[in-house]
């Protein structure tokens, strides 16, 4: 066994296996890189994008009504149709009775404000759904998808489950009160990385701050239309690198926020859930009291991200002579700021040589950080690339080589 010193931080002064490294994360990092945090919502929770820490948490694994927060799986499982190829941005989808702005349901509700016969681009179903929190356009991804909002749900629920998302369940898509809507704290936390991380060139439409609905079919539509432009998420509008994703609320539930904030490089996801301020105003208020209280209190080094060579490992029988190891995902942590890196140091630990064939992504080590001597976060190392066998023949000459010296 071979310990490689990676790297060496002693500082005087002073970014499935997704769900696996997060849950080692946070069970490494409790009582590391909490700090208090206090608020009247009945749950919170912090953490860091990158290192997965958990900066702040109350209540994370209640489950709670999510109300129009469970629309982030609407969306998840409509990017994933988009990310497939089956539909595009442009795909018109058809509106039925269900999600007519006449059904009853919608009359408190926060819609598009949809027609029945007429059809909706993807495009403006998307944006409907983060910035007018429409829960017709809802439905209408429902019925387009599965044929109904009840056979959605068992789409959204195997979403869920392939996501590390073990607990939540689903009544309908739009987040409307249904005893059935359930979700932690946490697992609402899984996903919106989810989101980010996995749909890149869709999740800046979360930052969207207003939205007009061009193609009304009522004089009732287009008056609401006119009046309905701004985007319920209004830390949007008063914190700096606030960029998603989405609000709700319920009579019973109260105020809840789903909220991603990227500053000088790092970014947060900070989740609110049961909040009884007055208005999406107060409830952005609580939530930028939350994520500064992450930016100013905590730090967090990225060491790798994937694709950087970390050690090159000897193969043995190997068609190449060395196999670059890297990390699937960024290897970061967290600390409080009072703390610092004082006293971190990176360990690579592997056996040498390695046994060819090698596949690509396949775990040859594991990447360890310790402050003090006392380890504070890990994560498997992989392989960069793929390393085949060489032939019978070829390991012969080998062996002769290496009896011989040479």
């Amino acid at each position: 066994m071979i310990i490689l010193l990676a790297k060496l931080f002693i500082i005087d002064s002073i970014e499935n296996m997704k769900k696996k490294l997060f849950t080692l994360f946070l069970i490494l990092f409790t009582g590391i890189a909490h700090a208090e945090f206090s608020t009247r919502a009945k749950s919170a929770f912090l953490i860091d994008y990158d290192s997965k820490a958990e900066i702040v948490s109350k209540n994370a694994d209640v489950l709670m009504p999510p109300s129009s927060m469970i629309k982030l799986m609407t969306l998840a499982v409509l990017f994933d149709e988009i990310n497939a190829g089956n539909i595009t941005m442009d795909t018109r989808f058809p509106v039925g009775k269900n999600a007519d702005y006449n059904n009853p349901e919608w009359y408190p509700a926060s819609k598009i404000c949809l027609v029945e016969g007429q059809d909706i681009s993807v495009r403006d179903l998307i944006l409907g759904l983060i910035v007018l929190s429409g829960g017709d356009a809802s439905v209408v991804v429902a019925e387009k998808l599965a044929g109904s909002e009840a056979a959605f749900t068992a789409m959204m629920e195997k979403k869920a489950r392939s996501i590390g998302m073990e607990q939540s369940t689903f009544g309908n898509a739009s987040g409307l009160p249904n005893p059935n809507n359930l979700m932690t704290s946490r697992e609402l936390a899984i996903l919106a990385e989810h989101l980010i991380s996995d749909y890149p060139d869709i999740y800046p439409m979360f930052a969207t701050k207003r939205f007009e609905f061009k193609e009304h079919k009522t004089d009732w539509c287009r008056e609401w239309g006119r009046t309905h432009t701004l985007n319920y998420n209004k830390l949007l509008f008063n914190m700096r690198g606030a960029d998603g994703l989405k609000t709700g609320h319920t009579a019973d539930g109260g105020y809840g926020m789903v909220a991603s904030a990227k500053i000088g490089g790092r970014r947060l996801i900070g989740i609110i859930n049961g909040f009884n301020g007055k208005g999406h105003d107060a409830l952005a208020a609580e939530m930028k009291k939350l994520l500064e209280h992450g930016f100013n209190t905590t730090m967090n080094k990225v060491f790798y991200r994937p694709g950087d060579t970390i050690a090159e490992i000897p193969v043995w029988y190997g068609k190449n002579p060395t196999v670059v190891a890297t990390v699937k995902e960024p290897f970061a942590i967290t600390l409080p700021k009072e703390t610092g890196l004082k006293g971190v140091r990176v360990l690579a630990r592997y056996n040498e040589p390695l046994n060819a064939p090698i596949k690509q992504g396949d775990e040859i080590g594991q990447l360890i950080a310790e402050q003090n001597g006392r380890v504070i976060a890990q994560a498997p190392l992989v392989a960069k690339d793929k390393v085949r066998k060489i032939l019978f023949v070829g390991r012969i000459i080998k062996n002769i080589k290496v009896m011989f010296g040479f």
